[in-house]
Protein backbone atom coordinates (compact mmCIF):
# COMPACT_ATOMS: atom_id res chain seq x y z
CA UNK A 1 0.00 0.00 0.00
CA UNK A 2 1.32 3.23 -1.07
CA UNK A 3 0.48 6.12 1.89
CA UNK A 4 0.68 9.92 0.99
CA UNK A 5 1.26 12.76 3.19
CA UNK A 6 0.06 15.06 0.77
CA UNK A 7 -3.96 16.42 0.92
CA UNK A 8 -4.61 15.89 -2.60
CA UNK A 9 -7.58 15.31 -4.62
CA UNK A 10 -7.74 11.75 -4.13
CA UNK A 11 -7.90 12.86 -0.16
CA UNK A 12 -10.47 15.59 -1.27
CA UNK A 13 -12.64 12.50 -2.53
CA UNK A 14 -12.13 10.52 0.62
CA UNK A 15 -13.42 12.94 3.20
CA UNK A 16 -15.93 13.42 1.11
CA UNK A 17 -17.38 9.91 0.78
CA UNK A 18 -16.59 9.27 4.60
CA UNK A 19 -19.02 12.30 5.21
CA UNK A 20 -21.47 11.19 2.86
CA UNK A 21 -21.75 7.24 3.99
CA UNK A 22 -22.42 5.80 7.54
CA UNK A 23 -19.03 3.11 6.88
CA UNK A 24 -17.08 1.99 3.87
CA UNK A 25 -16.86 -1.86 3.75
CA UNK A 26 -14.39 -3.55 2.29
CA UNK A 27 -15.81 -6.11 0.77
CA UNK A 28 -18.82 -3.94 -0.71
CA UNK A 29 -16.24 -1.15 -1.82
CA UNK A 30 -12.86 -2.59 -1.97
CA UNK A 31 -11.56 0.61 -4.00
CA UNK A 32 -12.96 3.01 -1.70
CA UNK A 33 -11.68 0.90 1.22
CA UNK A 34 -8.33 1.08 -0.19
CA UNK A 35 -8.44 4.65 -1.26
CA UNK A 36 -9.10 6.22 1.75
CA UNK A 37 -6.34 3.17 3.85
CA UNK A 38 -3.32 5.17 1.32
CA UNK A 39 -4.84 8.99 2.44
CA UNK A 40 -5.46 7.70 6.13
CA UNK A 41 -2.23 9.50 7.50
CA UNK A 42 -3.44 12.77 6.53
CA UNK A 43 -7.30 12.56 6.51
CA UNK A 44 -6.65 11.43 10.48
CA UNK A 45 -4.40 14.16 10.76
CA UNK A 46 -7.05 17.22 9.49
CA UNK A 47 -10.16 15.50 10.96
CA UNK A 48 -8.76 15.64 14.30
CA UNK A 49 -7.60 19.01 14.34
CA UNK A 50 -10.31 20.53 12.50
CA UNK A 51 -13.48 18.32 13.65
CA UNK A 52 -12.98 16.26 16.60
CA UNK A 53 -14.04 12.87 15.08
CA UNK A 54 -12.66 9.41 15.42
CA UNK A 55 -11.87 7.89 12.02
CA UNK A 56 -12.15 4.24 12.68
CA UNK A 57 -9.69 1.74 10.44
CA UNK A 58 -11.00 -1.56 10.48
CA UNK A 59 -9.48 -4.70 8.23
CA UNK A 60 -12.92 -5.49 7.32
CA UNK A 61 -14.52 -1.64 7.43
CA UNK A 62 -13.75 2.29 8.01
CA UNK A 63 -16.30 4.52 9.78
CA UNK A 64 -16.03 7.92 10.48
CA UNK A 65 -17.72 9.06 14.09
CA UNK A 66 -20.07 12.01 12.82
CA UNK A 67 -21.22 13.44 16.18
CA UNK A 68 -23.45 16.12 15.64
CA UNK A 69 -23.60 19.76 17.53
CA UNK A 70 -26.93 19.72 17.87
CA UNK A 71 -29.63 17.00 16.76
CA UNK A 72 -32.36 18.33 13.44
CA UNK A 73 -35.15 15.77 12.73
CA UNK A 74 -33.73 15.41 8.90
CA UNK A 75 -30.76 13.25 11.14
CA UNK A 76 -33.09 10.23 11.76
CA UNK A 77 -33.70 7.04 9.57
CA UNK A 78 -35.70 8.19 6.94
CA UNK A 79 -37.27 4.96 6.69
CA UNK A 80 -38.70 4.84 10.09
CA UNK A 81 -41.63 6.71 10.77
CA UNK A 82 -42.79 6.56 14.69
CA UNK A 83 -40.76 6.21 17.75
CA UNK A 84 -41.46 2.73 18.44
CA UNK A 85 -39.57 2.06 15.53
CA UNK A 86 -36.57 3.41 17.30
CA UNK A 87 -37.36 1.10 19.85
CA UNK A 88 -37.27 -2.32 17.85
CA UNK A 89 -34.77 -1.26 16.10
CA UNK A 90 -32.38 -0.72 19.47
CA UNK A 91 -33.77 -4.01 20.77
CA UNK A 92 -32.94 -5.55 17.27
CA UNK A 93 -29.44 -4.36 17.84
CA UNK A 94 -28.83 -6.22 21.22
CA UNK A 95 -30.38 -9.20 19.64
CA UNK A 96 -27.63 -9.27 16.67
CA UNK A 97 -24.69 -8.20 19.36
CA UNK A 98 -25.61 -11.27 21.52
CA UNK A 99 -25.06 -13.33 18.38
CA UNK A 100 -21.99 -15.15 16.39
CA UNK A 101 -20.45 -13.76 13.19
CA UNK A 102 -22.07 -15.92 10.77
CA UNK A 103 -25.02 -17.08 13.11
CA UNK A 104 -28.13 -18.39 11.18
CA UNK A 105 -31.46 -17.51 13.32
CA UNK A 106 -34.77 -17.20 11.72
CA UNK A 107 -37.16 -14.06 12.00
CA UNK A 108 -39.63 -15.84 14.14
CA UNK A 109 -36.25 -15.48 16.74
CA UNK A 110 -35.81 -12.08 16.41
CA UNK A 111 -39.41 -11.37 17.08
CA UNK A 112 -39.36 -13.51 20.19
CA UNK A 113 -36.82 -11.61 21.44
CA UNK A 114 -37.30 -7.71 20.84
CA UNK A 115 -40.56 -8.91 22.10
CA UNK A 116 -38.95 -9.66 25.36
CA UNK A 117 -36.60 -6.66 25.29
CA UNK A 118 -39.04 -4.26 24.29
CA UNK A 119 -39.66 -1.27 26.90
CA UNK A 120 -42.84 0.37 25.93
CA UNK A 121 -46.09 0.83 27.92
CA UNK A 122 -48.04 -1.16 25.59
CA UNK A 123 -46.18 -4.72 24.71
CA UNK A 124 -45.63 -5.83 21.30
CA UNK A 125 -48.11 -7.90 19.47
CA UNK A 126 -47.09 -9.52 16.57
CA UNK A 127 -50.93 -9.73 15.29
CA UNK A 128 -51.29 -5.91 15.27
CA UNK A 129 -50.20 -5.17 11.25
CA UNK A 130 -49.16 -1.46 12.48
CA UNK A 131 -46.51 -3.34 14.79
CA UNK A 132 -45.67 -5.81 11.84
CA UNK A 133 -44.69 -2.85 9.36
CA UNK A 134 -42.95 -1.44 11.89
CA UNK A 135 -41.05 -4.73 12.38
CA UNK A 136 -40.36 -5.04 8.66
CA UNK A 137 -38.85 -1.10 8.63
CA UNK A 138 -36.05 -2.15 11.35
CA UNK A 139 -35.50 -5.17 9.06
CA UNK A 140 -34.78 -3.37 5.87
CA UNK A 141 -32.88 -1.07 7.85
CA UNK A 142 -30.90 -3.28 9.52
CA UNK A 143 -30.19 -5.42 5.65
CA UNK A 144 -29.09 -1.81 4.44
CA UNK A 145 -26.42 -1.24 7.15
CA UNK A 146 -25.41 -5.22 6.43
CA UNK A 147 -26.13 -5.72 10.27
CA UNK A 148 -28.48 -8.98 8.76
CA UNK A 149 -27.64 -11.05 5.53
CA UNK A 150 -30.79 -12.53 3.83
CA UNK A 151 -30.17 -16.12 3.58
CA UNK A 152 -33.26 -17.27 2.41
CA UNK A 153 -36.85 -15.19 2.49
CA UNK A 154 -38.37 -12.15 2.29
CA UNK A 155 -39.68 -9.77 4.91
CA UNK A 156 -41.71 -7.99 3.46
CA UNK A 157 -44.21 -11.06 3.40
CA UNK A 158 -44.45 -11.02 7.56
CA UNK A 159 -46.29 -7.87 7.24
CA UNK A 160 -49.24 -9.48 5.28
CA UNK A 161 -48.47 -12.72 7.65
CA UNK A 162 -47.57 -13.22 11.18
CA UNK A 163 -46.56 -16.64 10.38
CA UNK A 164 -43.96 -15.91 7.39
CA UNK A 165 -40.46 -16.91 7.84
CA UNK A 166 -37.48 -15.46 6.74
CA UNK A 167 -33.48 -16.96 7.74
CA UNK A 168 -30.73 -14.62 8.51
CA UNK A 169 -27.64 -14.86 9.48
CA UNK A 170 -25.56 -11.95 11.41
CA UNK A 171 -22.78 -10.34 9.77
CA UNK A 172 -19.13 -8.79 11.64
CA UNK A 173 -20.41 -5.67 11.01
CA UNK A 174 -23.30 -5.81 13.85
CA UNK A 175 -21.14 -5.70 16.84
CA UNK A 176 -19.52 -2.48 15.49
CA UNK A 177 -22.69 -0.28 14.82
CA UNK A 178 -22.95 1.12 18.14
CA UNK A 179 -19.72 4.21 18.66
CA UNK A 180 -18.32 3.61 22.51
CA UNK A 181 -19.41 6.22 25.01
CA UNK A 182 -17.42 7.41 27.86
CA UNK A 183 -20.06 6.37 30.19
CA UNK A 184 -22.72 3.85 30.47
CA UNK A 185 -25.51 5.30 28.39
CA UNK A 186 -28.07 4.48 31.00
CA UNK A 187 -26.10 7.66 33.50
CA UNK A 188 -27.27 10.17 30.58
CA UNK A 189 -30.26 11.54 30.89
CA UNK A 190 -30.56 12.92 27.89
CA UNK A 191 -29.77 13.02 24.18
CA UNK A 192 -28.02 16.42 25.03
CA UNK A 193 -26.36 15.22 27.61
CA UNK A 194 -24.28 12.81 25.14
CA UNK A 195 -23.83 15.53 22.88
CA UNK A 196 -22.27 18.04 26.01
CA UNK A 197 -20.03 14.95 26.97
CA UNK A 198 -18.75 14.86 23.46
CA UNK A 199 -16.38 17.78 23.95
CA UNK A 200 -15.26 16.27 27.04
CA UNK A 201 -12.27 15.03 24.97
CA UNK A 202 -12.12 17.41 22.42
CA UNK A 203 -11.55 20.62 25.20
CA UNK A 204 -9.01 22.25 22.47
CA UNK A 205 -10.52 24.44 19.93
CA UNK A 206 -13.89 23.71 20.85
CA UNK A 207 -15.59 26.64 18.90
CA UNK A 208 -13.63 26.12 15.60
CA UNK A 209 -14.44 22.55 16.03
CA UNK A 210 -17.93 22.88 16.56
CA UNK A 211 -17.91 25.44 13.40
CA UNK A 212 -16.66 22.54 10.84
CA UNK A 213 -19.13 20.36 12.29
CA UNK A 214 -21.88 22.40 11.29
CA UNK A 215 -21.01 23.70 8.23
CA UNK A 216 -19.95 19.76 6.87
CA UNK A 217 -23.18 18.32 8.77
CA UNK A 218 -25.94 20.59 8.31
CA UNK A 219 -27.66 22.59 5.03
CA UNK A 220 -27.04 26.44 6.67
CA UNK A 221 -25.86 27.91 10.21
CA UNK A 222 -27.81 30.78 10.71
CA UNK A 223 -27.30 33.27 13.23
CA UNK A 224 -29.58 32.62 15.66
CA UNK A 225 -28.55 35.82 18.07
CA UNK A 226 -26.57 39.20 18.30
CA UNK A 227 -23.74 37.55 20.10
CA UNK A 228 -24.10 34.10 18.46
CA UNK A 229 -20.78 33.06 19.12
CA UNK A 230 -20.28 30.11 16.40
CA UNK A 231 -21.81 32.78 13.86
CA UNK A 232 -19.13 35.35 14.92
CA UNK A 233 -16.04 32.97 14.59
CA UNK A 234 -17.30 32.03 10.66
CA UNK A 235 -17.38 35.72 10.24
CA UNK A 236 -14.18 36.93 11.66
CA UNK A 237 -12.04 34.08 10.41
CA UNK A 238 -14.62 33.57 6.79
CA UNK A 239 -11.53 33.78 4.64
CA UNK A 240 -9.41 31.37 6.22
CA UNK A 241 -12.42 29.68 6.42
CA UNK A 242 -12.85 29.45 2.49
CA UNK A 243 -8.95 28.95 2.28
CA UNK A 244 -8.95 25.74 3.85
CA UNK A 245 -12.41 24.39 2.93
CA UNK A 246 -11.53 24.87 -0.75
CA UNK A 247 -7.66 23.47 -0.27
CA UNK A 248 -9.60 20.08 1.65
CA UNK A 249 -13.40 20.02 -0.06
CA UNK A 250 -15.26 20.55 -3.58
CA UNK A 251 -17.18 23.34 -1.65
CA UNK A 252 -17.66 26.79 -1.07
CA UNK A 253 -18.18 28.83 1.66
CA UNK A 254 -20.86 31.49 1.15
CA UNK A 255 -21.51 34.55 3.83
CA UNK A 256 -24.54 36.38 4.31
CA UNK A 257 -25.68 38.77 7.16
CA UNK A 258 -27.71 35.80 8.45
CA UNK A 259 -26.58 32.16 7.17
CA UNK A 260 -23.20 30.27 6.20
CA UNK A 261 -23.65 27.78 4.01
CA UNK A 262 -21.74 25.11 1.72
CA UNK A 263 -22.13 25.11 -2.08
CA UNK A 264 -20.76 22.83 -4.86
CA UNK A 265 -20.04 24.07 -8.32
CA UNK A 266 -20.26 20.74 -9.58
CA UNK A 267 -22.91 17.27 -8.51
CA UNK A 268 -21.67 14.55 -7.46
CA UNK A 269 -23.43 11.54 -7.63
CA UNK A 270 -22.92 10.44 -3.98
CA UNK A 271 -24.41 14.38 -2.30
CA UNK A 272 -27.77 15.43 -1.43
CA UNK A 273 -28.14 18.81 -2.70
CA UNK A 274 -30.71 21.41 -3.44
CA UNK A 275 -32.22 21.62 -5.44
CA UNK A 276 -32.71 18.33 -6.99
CA UNK A 277 -35.01 16.38 -9.38
CA UNK A 278 -37.68 16.16 -7.50
CA UNK A 279 -41.25 17.99 -8.40
CA UNK A 280 -41.54 19.64 -5.50
CA UNK A 281 -38.38 21.17 -6.17
CA UNK A 282 -40.60 23.33 -8.61
CA UNK A 283 -42.71 24.69 -6.17
CA UNK A 284 -39.95 25.21 -3.48
CA UNK A 285 -38.00 27.60 -6.02
CA UNK A 286 -41.09 29.16 -7.49
CA UNK A 287 -42.59 29.78 -3.71
CA UNK A 288 -39.42 31.26 -2.75
CA UNK A 289 -39.33 33.84 -5.53
CA UNK A 290 -42.71 34.78 -4.71
CA UNK A 291 -41.99 35.75 -1.33
CA UNK A 292 -38.88 37.28 -2.57
CA UNK A 293 -40.90 39.64 -5.05
CA UNK A 294 -42.96 40.67 -2.10
CA UNK A 295 -40.91 41.64 0.66
CA UNK A 296 -42.82 44.40 0.98
CA UNK A 297 -45.75 42.48 2.40
CA UNK A 298 -43.26 39.55 3.77
CA UNK A 299 -40.93 41.70 5.91
CA UNK A 300 -37.76 39.92 7.57
CA UNK A 301 -36.98 40.95 11.56
CA UNK A 302 -33.50 41.51 11.57
CA UNK A 303 -32.18 38.03 11.58
CA UNK A 304 -33.76 37.74 8.11
CA UNK A 305 -36.80 35.33 9.81
CA UNK A 306 -39.95 35.72 8.02
CA UNK A 307 -43.23 34.89 10.33
CA UNK A 308 -46.34 33.50 8.72
CA UNK A 309 -49.19 31.60 9.94
CA UNK A 310 -50.61 28.20 8.25
CA UNK A 311 -53.50 30.47 6.26
CA UNK A 312 -50.69 32.76 5.12
CA UNK A 313 -48.27 30.48 4.23
CA UNK A 314 -51.37 28.43 2.34
CA UNK A 315 -52.47 31.85 0.41
CA UNK A 316 -48.54 32.30 -0.93
CA UNK A 317 -48.54 28.33 -1.68
CA UNK A 318 -51.93 29.37 -4.10
CA UNK A 319 -50.67 32.73 -5.37
CA UNK A 320 -47.59 30.65 -6.55
CA UNK A 321 -49.49 28.59 -7.66
CA UNK A 322 -51.87 30.54 -9.85
CA UNK A 323 -48.77 32.53 -11.33
CA UNK A 324 -45.97 29.13 -12.04
CA UNK A 325 -48.43 26.27 -11.47
CA UNK A 326 -48.63 25.77 -15.58
CA UNK A 327 -45.16 24.32 -15.46
CA UNK A 328 -45.50 21.94 -12.32
CA UNK A 329 -46.27 18.16 -11.87
CA UNK A 330 -50.03 17.13 -12.02
CA UNK A 331 -49.92 16.02 -8.34
CA UNK A 332 -48.96 19.67 -7.41
CA UNK A 333 -50.89 21.76 -10.92
CA UNK A 334 -53.79 20.07 -9.38
CA UNK A 335 -53.09 19.94 -5.74
CA UNK A 336 -54.95 21.65 -3.21
CA UNK A 337 -52.97 24.96 -1.50
CA UNK A 338 -53.33 22.92 1.83
CA UNK A 339 -51.88 19.57 0.62
CA UNK A 340 -48.97 21.51 -1.49
CA UNK A 341 -48.53 23.60 1.43
CA UNK A 342 -48.15 20.32 3.87
CA UNK A 343 -45.40 18.81 1.54
CA UNK A 344 -43.56 21.80 1.17
CA UNK A 345 -43.28 22.31 4.91
CA UNK A 346 -42.09 19.67 5.50
CA UNK A 347 -39.18 19.88 2.78
CA UNK A 348 -37.96 23.02 3.44
CA UNK A 349 -38.07 21.70 7.33
CA UNK A 350 -35.59 18.72 6.35
CA UNK A 351 -33.65 21.84 4.32
CA UNK A 352 -33.33 23.79 7.33
CA UNK A 353 -34.82 26.95 5.77
CA UNK A 354 -38.24 26.63 7.73
CA UNK A 355 -39.49 26.33 11.44
CA UNK A 356 -42.24 25.51 13.54
CA UNK A 357 -42.57 27.15 16.14
CA UNK A 358 -44.25 26.54 19.53
CA UNK A 359 -47.15 28.58 18.82
CA UNK A 360 -49.97 26.78 17.35
CA UNK A 361 -49.81 27.33 12.99
CA UNK A 362 -47.02 29.58 13.11
CA UNK A 363 -43.88 29.17 11.20
CA UNK A 364 -40.81 30.58 10.31
CA UNK A 365 -38.95 31.07 6.91
CA UNK A 366 -35.41 31.20 7.59
CA UNK A 367 -32.67 33.13 5.76
CA UNK A 368 -31.82 29.93 4.07
CA UNK A 369 -35.08 29.92 1.96
CA UNK A 370 -34.26 33.68 0.44
CA UNK A 371 -30.99 31.80 -1.40
CA UNK A 372 -32.66 30.19 -3.51
CA UNK A 373 -35.52 31.39 -6.19
CA UNK A 374 -36.76 29.88 -9.58
CA UNK A 375 -38.03 31.04 -12.68
CA UNK A 376 -38.94 30.02 -15.98
CA UNK A 377 -37.47 30.36 -18.93
CA UNK A 378 -38.43 33.52 -21.61
CA UNK A 379 -39.12 30.87 -24.15
CA UNK A 380 -41.56 28.85 -21.89
CA UNK A 381 -43.90 31.79 -20.96
CA UNK A 382 -43.97 32.80 -24.50
CA UNK A 383 -45.64 29.56 -25.42
CA UNK A 384 -47.63 29.79 -22.82
CA UNK A 385 -48.63 32.96 -24.17
CA UNK A 386 -49.31 31.43 -27.77
CA UNK A 387 -50.80 28.71 -26.30
CA UNK A 388 -53.96 30.80 -24.75
CA UNK A 389 -54.19 33.06 -27.32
Amino acid sequence: MVETTQFDEKAQTALRMLFEKFWILRKKEPDLYQLVREREKVLKRYIDDKFGFDLIVHQHFIKLEKIPVETKSWMGIQSFQTQQDYAIFCCALAFTESRSVDEQFLLSDICEEIKELYPGEVPLDWTNYNHRRALVRVIKQLEKLTLLAVVEGEVDQFAMNEDQEVLYETTLYARYFMRSYPKDLTDYESAQDILISEWDRNAEDIRRKRVYRKLLTSPVVHRESEDDPDFAYIRNYRNRLRDDLEAHTMFRLEMFKNAAMLVADENKQELTLFPDQKALMDVALHVAAYVRDHREVYAPDEFGRIHVSQLTLEQIVANTQNEYGKGWSKLYREGTPVSVTQDLIELLRDWEMLEETKEMDIYIIKPLFGRVAGHYPADFLRKEEMHHE
